[in-house]
């Protein structure tokens, strides 16, 4: 459904040559097509986008990428720029903001929006510790990143559990396994921790 409305916003100003479910079917339909912009989902099922970049930056490094998703997460945005994506626009952009962005893209630009802009100076200023960042979180499960991120915000427990529909026990077991895999001893520090990386 989302492809099916991206398509008709941007079709009538750009032409839509392939498209993919997942990661396997990305790539695949990338290096078929050989478009002038890729317009990539940053949570693609199967690897995310990162693993597009990854696969066919190798066999073809002037690929250009324009990421787009719901999330405006640090990690994600600073993630994707550092595999090789040329912008990032959130999935709140409207179609013509959109076209625009894929067109600039094409001509070389770089494209964010002014918040996420923000988030890759702070990295290349070293006002966020990139490292500590991916490998801090590559020791989070997804469902712990998103607990994470809501007890980060202020949410209670119960909160937690009702937003991703499970139970309060199970929200206490994943913020137990977060701290002792951050090494934060409660939730005061997580906060601190969440908010420092601007994941909240």
């Amino acid at each position: 459904m989302f492809r099916t409305g991206v398509k008709s916003e941007i079709g009538r100003a750009v032409q839509v040559v392939g498209e993919g479910q997942d990661v396997p079917t990305a790539v695949a339909a990338i290096t078929a097509t050989r478009p002038d912009v890729v317009l990539l989902d940053v949570h693609l099922p199967g690897g995310g986008g990162v693993e597009v970049l990854k696969q066919v930056l190798a066999v073809n490094p002037d690929q250009r990428f324009l990421a787009l998703s719901v999330s405006d997460a640090a990690e994600d945005v600073i993630g994707v720029i550092r595999a090789g994506a040329r912008g990032y626009v959130t999935k709140s952009i409207d179609g013509e903001e959109l076209i625009a962005a894929i067109r600039r893209v094409a001509e070389g630009d770089a494209v964010f929006s002014p918040r996420l802009a923000g988030f890759v100076l702070d990295a290349f200023s070293g006002a966020i510790d990139i490292a500590s960042v991916d490998e801090d979180l590559d020791r989070l499960s997804v469902r712990e990143r998103e607990v994470l991120r809501l007890i980060a915000r202020g949410y209670a427990y119960k909160e937690v559990a009702k937003e991703l529909f499970i139970s309060i026990k199970t929200v206490e077991t994943h913020v137990s396994s977060v701290l002792r895999k951050l090494q934060l001893s409660n939730r005061h520090q997580l906060t601190r921790w969440a908010t420092d990386r601007r994941l909240v």
